[in-house]
């Protein structure tokens, strides 16, 4: 089926995942589909976030090199970056549900092979890079696929509340992700990979278990290149997306950059290595926080205003830690922060899995996602740069630029400042 052009300024009403979906009347808590997803999805995430922490480990006791270590976590997240268009072609044409399961199952494979190689003492640095490269196209093709599958199961309703627990799940895996990781790790150095395994495994048994059709309207046996034109046009027709594109890779170039500029910054000055971890950990556990309190505060809040005060906040932020560039500035600075992202990140991405229409879901999400990987690579690169020719002054005060264009840019794009409360999504459904 062809795409049709959307427009943001007269949205055609609409019921988002029609005759899928439960009532209102039940909440999340006993939604059974919604229940298997969301543990699955958090077994699978844990279980790959431990995984992709050891493998640096590992990959440098079997090399003996450092650079060879990190060749192979820049080889392994290629994946992701190759398959998220296709993956999001393919999670509209195909059964979600099937594509969730062969995907756990792949991942399930893919780590259960370093555990057996790591036990009979055959494992190599190429066999490390092949599974993580792997594992992260498997992610490229979970996330379209999950977003769809949750749009299925949740109403719109409540969408919010779901949106603001997957935050939840998600700075919960930040955060202990590679503590875990390193515990295990210490232990045996294949126990993570095992827990890798249990976590994807889990997800297999989850997703087996889920009842509800996960799909709505697919794709028609058009070819996949001309799906991808469809929803690169799609994306390209809605003005609140192309300012999304834009705004939210410069965002995540400022933030990722922002906290490399700064541990390196505290590596380069001789700061004790666990003071360093605690930046990171304040950040974790401030975002955690906020991830809890995220649905009540989206359920009373419009996306564009509560984007402007959480930019907003973060800028102010910026600001104290570029005119008192000290460690405890840092280490307060970033934990206020980011306290407002969870919330943000759970009205947006709620918002848009209430509009997209069903056929949509995949390419739409995936090409969103790109704003991430394209500045994942870039990211790193800047802050220390900018670190290097200039020092963490000048460094600070550019990410603080940086920032504040977003938040006067946030401020000009109209659809974005236009969009209600979650009682109100539905209505703005595109077709």
């Amino acid at each position: 089926m062809t795409a049709e052009t959307p427009t943001v300024d007269t949205p055609t009403a609409a019921t988002p995942g029609a005759g899928t979906a439960p009532t209102p009347d039940v909440p999340l808590r006993r939604n059974s589909a919604y229940l298997l997803l969301t543990t699955g999805r958090f077994s699978q995430a844990i279980g790959a976030g431990v995984g992709t922490f050891a493998v640096p480990l590992l990959a440098f006791e079997v090399t003996g090199s450092v650079g060879q270590a990190g060749l192979i976590s820049g080889v392994g997240q290629a994946g992701a970056l190759l398959a998220t268009l296709p993956a999001g072609v393919v999670a509209d044409r195909v059964n979600r549900r099937l594509l969730l399961l062969v995907a756990a199952a792949t991942g399930t494979a893919l780590w259960a092979t370093v555990v057996a190689a790591g036990l009979t003492g055959a494992l190599s640095a190429w066999h490390l890079a092949v599974v993580l490269f792997g594992s992260s196209m498997v992610s490229a093709f979970v996330n379209p696929a999950s977003g769809g599958a949750l749009r299925a199961v949740v109403p719109a309703a409540q969408m919010a509340n779901a949106m603001a627990v997957n935050q939840g799940r998600m700075a919960a895996v930040a955060l202990f992700a590679g503590p875990v990781g390193g515990f295990l790790y210490g232990m045996a150095h294949v126990v993570p990979f095992v827990a890798s395994v249990v976590g994807h495994a889990i997800e297999v048994v989850a997703i087996s278990f889920v009842r509800k059709p996960l799909n709505g309207e697919r794709t028609g046996q058009t070819h996949p290149l001309a799906d991808l034109r469809d929803g690169l046009r799609f994306v390209g027709a809605v003005q609140l997306f192309r300012a999304v594109l834009v705004l939210i890779t410069l965002l995540n170039l400022t933030s990722i950059a922002l906290i490399v500029a700064i541990n390196l910054e505290l590596v380069r000055t001789g700061t004790d290595p666990r003071l360093i971890g605690l930046v990171d950990a304040c950040a974790g556990v401030s975002m955690l926080a906020g991830a809890i309190v995220a649905g009540p505060i989206v359920q009373r809040s419009r996306v564009g205003r509560f984007g402007v005060l959480t930019i907003g906040l973060l800028v102010v932020a910026l600001v104290v830690m570029a005119l008192a560039p000290t460690y405890w500035v840092f280490v307060s600075m970033l934990a206020a922060g980011v306290f407002l992202y969870p919330a943000l990140n759970a009205g947006f991405t709620g918002y848009l899995t209430v509009i997209i229409p069903d056929r949509m879901m995949g390419r739409a999400m995936s090409l969103l996602g790109l704003t991430g990987l394209i500045a994942a690579p870039a990211a790193p690169v800047l802050g220390s740069a900018l670190l290097e020719g200039y020092g963490i002054g000048t460094t600070l005060w550019v990410m603080v630029a940086g920032m504040a264009c977003v938040l006067v840019a946030l401020c000009f794009v109209r659809p974005l400042m236009r969009i209600g409360k979650p009682d109100t999504w539905a209505a703005d459904a595109l077709e």
